[in-house]
């Protein structure tokens, strides 16, 4: 009988309290879903992205990560293993303000998250565009595998990532 890996489980968690702020809650829209295995790495990602109902200047992803290994040793139940996901969140925004905005992003993920998670800032901007608008992508990356002892977590996880999301919405 087939048996969910670590990342079907968290994956389904994560996606069901989603489309449940989605569908029932109306306090989120979701914008994009992908689910792909990656046939030459072997390797699991989900990506979910969502706007704050009411709001369109930030977009929220949440990205689950899971490489061959986390997956043989958990499919083999490889000895002294602990199988487990790599978590991504990403904000899109778009700035005009460089050192005052990217600052303000910075301090307000930094609050929301602790000092252990350091967010990473992109800039971007179409070629030959003189709008003085720039995409900035924030992402912050978990140090640890996440696995199924962290589920209860989950749902704080969520409310930190829509805090964040309310937050950035007021750069």
């Amino acid at each position: 009988m087939f048996h969910p890996t670590v990342f079907e489980n968290i994956k389904v968690s994560l996606e069901n309290q989603i489309y449940d702020y989605d569908n029932l809650d109306g306090i989120l829209v979701v914008t994009n879903r992908s689910d792909l295995l990656d046939l030459a790495l072997m390797s699991r990602e989900f990506t979910l992205s969502f706007k704050l109902a009411g709001s369109s200047k930030v977009t929220s992803e949440l990205v689950l990560h899971s490489l061959v290994k986390d997956l043989s040793d958990e499919i083999l139940e490889v000895p002294d293993s602990v199988p487990g996901c790599n978590l991504l969140l990403r904000f899109h925004l778009e700035i005009g303000d460089i050192p005052t905005q990217c600052s303000a992003i910075e301090q307000i993920l930094t609050g929301i998250w602790g000092p252990e998670l350091t967010p990473v800032q992109s800039l971007s901007f179409p070629f030959g565009s003189n709008s003085g608008l720039y995409t900035c992508c924030v992402s912050l990356a978990f140090k640890r595998q996440i696995n199924e002892e962290q589920m209860d977590d989950l749902p704080e996880l969520l409310e930190f990532l829509l805090r964040s999301a309310e937050e950035l919405e007021k750069v």
